[in-house]
């Protein structure tokens, strides 16, 4: 049996480690695979763990962020607008979608590109290939990314409407899904070209894959948002921790930011011929 002293002190550490428990918090953040996850996870927890020591500064208590990947674009929209997640990085069109059907969420923060809030969108064809300009797309086979996409879809298929060329002027296309899946089956010659991330783009070009650039086009930067019904001492504490990161990582953001995303969205239905 244990002693008595021995008792008191287990019991109390006990408590102490309850008590522990209870005062540490914890929010879910959530994201999904637009690219490899593996790719995901280096890029996004070191960013999550800098916001939790930011957290605990400014609280004065312990805050663990747990990561959770979702399998595809649906899926993550999905969690963030039934208010599944405390918080999430969506793309500029998933941000567009959540935002209407659930208007109570909020933009924390945009994440920075070099101190701005642009970056680019490619289209992508082999090294290469004899294909010189969009026009000459004419009959070829296209990859796009996932069908919400903002650059493997919305923005790629406004930037071809632009140049002349609709659905069917095309040999064939398909929705590959990943940034990454795309520039990969360009680079195997299973698609003449496709539409990606300008950093996907450069990652697999640094892995050896042979690509080159045939056009490139603007998006806006990805916003982090809340679920709708956090509250506003919780909302500001997060979104104060995200800036404090400096311009390096975060930029204030607002709804209006994403005004040219919802009108590429409504124009790329043109895309498609009746």
């Amino acid at each position: 049996m244990l002693n008595l002293s021995y008792q008191r002190y287990f019991i109390l550490g006990l408590l102490l480690f309850i008590s522990s428990i209870q005062a540490e918090e914890r929010l879910t953040f959530g994201i999904y695979a637009a690219d490899k996850p593996t790719s995901v996870v280096k890029k996004i927890r070191p960013v999550l763990n800098k916001i939790q020591a930011s957290l605990r500064e400014k609280l004065g208590r312990e805050i663990k962020i747990r990561m959770q990947i979702a399998p595809d674009y649906a899926k993550g929209l999905d969690e963030i607008v039934t208010g599944r997640l405390d918080f999430a990085r969506l793309g500029p069109a998933s941000y567009v979608e959540a935002k209407a059907r659930q208007p109570k969420i909020r933009i924390l923060a945009l994440e920075s590109h070099h101190g701005g809030k642009r970056f680019n969108g490619v289209i992508v064809v082999r090294r290469d290939s004899s294909i010189k300009s969009i026009a000459e797309l004419k009959g070829k086979r296209f990859a796009f990314g996932n069908r919400r996409s903002t650059i493997g879809r919305y923005l790629a298929q406004r930037f071809l409407l632009q140049a002349g060329i609709r659905n069917d002027d095309l040999a064939g296309y398909d929705y590959l899904g990943r940034h990454d899946k795309v520039g990969s089956a360009v680079a195997l010659g299973a698609f003449d070209a496709g539409a990606l991330k300008e950093g996907t783009y450069k990652k697999l070009l640094a892995a050896g894959l042979p690509l080159k650039i045939l056009a490139s086009f603007p998006n806006v930067t990805k916003p982090w948002v809340v679920r709708a019904d956090m509250d506003e001492a919780s909302f500001q504490s997060l979104r104060a921790s995200l800036l404090a990161l400096g311009t390096e990582y975060f930029l204030p953001g607002e709804d209006s930011d994403f005004d040219p995303i919802r009108r590429a969205m409504d124009e790329s239905v043109l895309f498609f011929r009746d």
